[in-house]
């Protein structure tokens, strides 16, 4: 298993988002934000199952919300690194300014 380590960008997207969720109903921020945390964990356990988009950045797409944790991979110190949690239909490639 893979350390994940989540940059403070990525922890600002996915706070940003919950906000937003929990604006829309009460309660779905936690959802959310465990819907990210279960992705994040699923990635440290397989990194290299999910596709690479960019480069050598790798997208993984939760399940129910419309978001994809963006992230790379250390081999060598055996850590992801999350830089971006993003909606879908955002500019792909706004987690290149990170």
């Amino acid at each position: 298993m893979y350390k994940a380590i989540i940059l403070p960008l990525a922890k600002q997207d996915v706070r940003e988002a919950a906000l937003w969720y929990n604006k829309k109903s009460q309660g779905l921020d936690k959802r959310f934000t465990a819907e990210v945390r279960e992705k994040v964990r699923l990635i440290s356990q397989n990194p290299t199952a999910f596709n690479v988009r960019y480069d050598d950045v790798h997208t993984a797409a939760l399940n129910v919300f419309p978001y994809m944790v963006h992230y790379t991979i250390d081999e060598v110190n055996k850590t992801v690194i999350v830089s971006a949690v993003l909606h879908t239909s955002r500019d792909p490639e706004l987690w290149e300014n990170r």
